[in-house]
């Protein structure tokens, strides 16, 4: 009984230290970095875009002459490219609607791109002999230009929207298949063990430890497959124009045949801001699901 007596103390005399030092420590280290605001995270962006501009300055002014032998007007400065853009409201309506109809067509094939490559990806990682399969037909059609397929696409897809989806959704779909797989075969060894071990069923192991332990790299893939989407759209307009809802691709190539160069760039800045933009959608719905825990454990002092 004093050996229990004392051995219970001990243990509250533990407790007691440990409470004492969660006090003094309520948050770990990495948790309180998270919470500080850096300025890196304006000032860095900020000085990449003043350098971006001078340089960009100075292409137009003296620069496509001399590393180029071009004329200037093939570059125009960016105030220019703002103004013909952006304030002209004629230009500005054109590329707003372009705009739209890329974002339509972007989102639409990265849905389907988002179906068909997960699908794929669990069928891939549920049996071997699906990934020995269909693995090199997967890395065939990313290495196939899509100018190769044109006509074919062109012969399944005369008109409308479709061509331009299939386009998107062939350049868009290989991250979104490897990523997945990736994350679905990555799942510990130990815990799968211990699935066995409990006789938990093949589903069960999919949705309750395959799936969370790959969250990180199907929204990494998700990501990156959002930015091809936006890519895919403008390629696929610049190939099938015989559409009425004309994306930024087909008002670009408008404006290229008028030898409007301004409306192009402006084109050019709304397409880099849509990809990055879904490239940051993707990013902050990510933390929503899978929290901070992913990018907080990859910190270093």
């Amino acid at each position: 009984m004093t050996a229990l007596t004392v051995g219970s103390g001990a243990s509250i005399g533990a407790e007691n230290d440990l409470s004492d030092l969660n006090e003094l420590d309520p948050a770990p280290p990495e948790a309180a970095r998270s919470k500080k605001f850096e300025w890196s995270q304006i000032i860095g962006p900020a000085v990449t875009t003043v350098v971006f501009i001078m340089v960009w300055h100075y292409m137009h002014s003296s620069g496509m002459r001399y590393f180029f032998d071009k004329p200037g007007f093939l570059l125009p400065a960016p105030e220019t490219v703002i103004n013909d853009s952006f304030i002209n409201a004629t230009a500005r309506g054109s590329l707003l609607n372009g705009l739209k109809w890329t974002a339509v067509v972007a989102t639409i094939g990265l849905l389907i791109a988002i179906v068909l490559g997960m699908a794929v990806a669990v069928l891939m990682a549920q049996a071997k002999w699906a990934e020995r399969s269909m693995y090199p037909y997967l890395i065939a059609l990313q290495a196939i230009p899509v100018l190769a397929v044109v006509p074919v696409i062109a012969a399944v897809f005369p008109t409308g929207m479709a061509p331009r989806l299939f386009v998107c959704v062939m350049i868009s779909i290989f991250p979104i298949v490897t990523n997945t797989l990736f994350g679905l075969t990555s799942a510990d060894v130990g815990q799968h063990d211990l699935f066995t071990l409990r006789g938990a069923s093949r589903w069960t192991r999919l949705m309750k430890l395959q799936f969370p332990a790959a969250m990180p790299a199907i929204f990494t893939g998700f990501r990156i497959s959002a930015g091809l989407s936006v890519i895919g759209a403008v390629v696929g307009e610049q190939f099938f124009r015989g559409s009425s809802k004309a994306g930024l691709g087909i008002v670009m190539e408008q404006y290229r045949q008028k030898i409007k160069f301004p409306q192009i760039y402006g084109g050019l800045v709304l397409t880099a801001s849509l990809g990055i933009a879904v490239f940051f959608l993707f990013g902050y719905i990510g933390n929503l699901v899978i929290g901070h825990w992913y990018d907080n454990s990859r910190k270093t002092n």
